[in-house]
């Protein structure tokens, strides 16, 4: 695809270790997670826009609305052949989804790719990613159930210059 501009939403620091976590269970396990990007921009997130080019947006409408509670809920998958993502769903509340609408609403239009539009949007947290579809049930079996958490910041993530820049 090329360069990649993304908006996430960011969780508080409880909610980080527990995701974590997640990550380190399946990683000794011997599965993919993202536990293997050692990265400093690679934090627990949920993806709110992504698209080829986005200039610079002030977001301040949507950092007004931070804090949030959000619900992290059962794992979930995105199949691609014989192989899959393991996420973490989040529930998609009206709050949560009126913060997702705003983030469109104060971009630009462009070339928003069709999972983070409005209405076609899935929230999760990424666990894991290019699992062997086989090997699912067991990794699903080492993540912990449910849990509330907070949603606390934003930030943008660049491909092109690998940079993080916080937005709230």
């Amino acid at each position: 695809m090329g360069s990649i501009v993304s908006i996430e939403l960011l969780l508080d620091a409880r909610t980080e270790e527990l995701v974590r976590a997640d990550w380190m269970r399946l990683a000794a396990a011997g599965f993919s997670s993202m536990a293997g990007h050692p990265s400093p921009s690679n934090r627990p997130h949920i993806t709110l826009l992504v698209r080829r080019n986005l200039p610079p947006v002030a977001f301040t409408k949507v950092t007004t609305l931070l804090p949030m509670p959000i619900a992290l809920a059962e794992p979930i998958t995105f199949r691609h052949g014989d192989r899959a993502v393991l996420a973490r769903g989040v529930v998609p509340g009206e709050e949560l989804l009126a913060l997702h609408q705003l983030i469109h609403d104060l971009a630009p239009a462009g070339d928003d790719l069709p999972h983070t539009r409005p209405g076609e949007w899935t929230p999760h947290v990424t666990l894991a990613r290019r699992l062997p579809v086989e090997s699912l049930a067991d990794a699903v079996a080492l993540l912990d159930g449910p849990r509330s958490a907070l949603a606390v910041g934003l930030r943008r993530w660049d491909s092109l210059t690998a940079t993080v820049t916080p937005l709230s």
